[in-house]
């Protein structure tokens, strides 16, 4: 059904459910949300966790009365594919950044990786870094950075469930691994990087599961835009 402008409307018996995207490298997860309200001219959406802006891969949005639920959803573990870069670091801490430090003296190899690794696997405690929205006095921490400020955050528990080496081509290091929620991907290579004497940088990521949902029920940006409202109806999930 057509609203103002072309508008594609939501039938009342298609309102609610839950939506996986396969958010596009450059959008913002807000961006995300913003086509699918306006284009299908839905009042009330979400998502259940941000993605970076550099990240892809799974974005679960939350329509009508399941924008109730994000708490539980927010709240679930995830699951990624990514590379680092070694010898180098970057400000925002992934490939978006400025580059501040060049450090080529790593000669290690991958039994060398691979044991820092180790000691990133568990709890952990991680300071969420200052390109991010974590606030700090009212403020977000990305508004202080941006502003060349510093604020001293206390760390955040964190659990890496699994952390494993994929591939080695170094200086860089694709990966894949299983974390609680609120854990900083980029931060928590940053500090694998520190930890091998070099730095390092996020230089791609990919989300390919957030709790039970995986990137094989993601329907993506492109393929969004080109549905109707039936269509999209057809692709949602619901629970209970």
């Amino acid at each position: 059904m057509l609203g103002k402008a072309g508008t594609l409307k939501f039938t009342s018996d298609v309102m609610d459910g839950i939506l996986i995207v396969d958010k596009a490298k450059g959008m913002t997860s807000h961006d995300v949300v913003d086509l699918v309200r306006k284009r299908f001219g839905i009042k009330k959406a979400g998502h259940g966790g941000t993605l970076d802006p550099m990240a892809t891969g799974v974005l679960v949005l939350l329509i009508g009365k399941y924008t109730k639920s994000s708490a539980t959803f927010l709240s679930d573990d995830k699951e990624y594919e990514g590379t680092f870069v070694l010898g180098a670091t970057s400000d925002t801490g992934d490939a978006y950044g400025k580059i501040t430090e060049r450090n080529e003296k790593f000669n290690g190899g991958r039994h060398e990786i691979e044991e820092v690794f180790r000691k990133f696997t568990g709890e952990l405690e991680q300071k969420p870094p200052m390109y991010s929205a974590v606030k700090h006095k009212g403020r977000k921490l990305y508004q202080l950075a941006r502003k060349g400020e510093t604020a001293d955050v206390a760390p955040r528990k964190i659990t890496i469930k699994n952390l494993e080496v994929l591939n080695l081509n170094l200086p860089e290091v694709s990966f894949k691994t299983q974390c609680s929620k609120g854990t900083y991907i980029r931060q928590l290579c940053a500090d694998m990087g520190e930890r091998l004497g070099c730095g390092a940088y996020l230089s791609a990521l990919r989300r390919t599961r957030s709790g039970k949902f995986g990137i094989t029920e993601a329907i993506s940006v492109e393929e969004l835009k080109r549905i109707n409202a039936e269509e999209l109806g057809g692709r949602l999930l619901r629970e209970g």
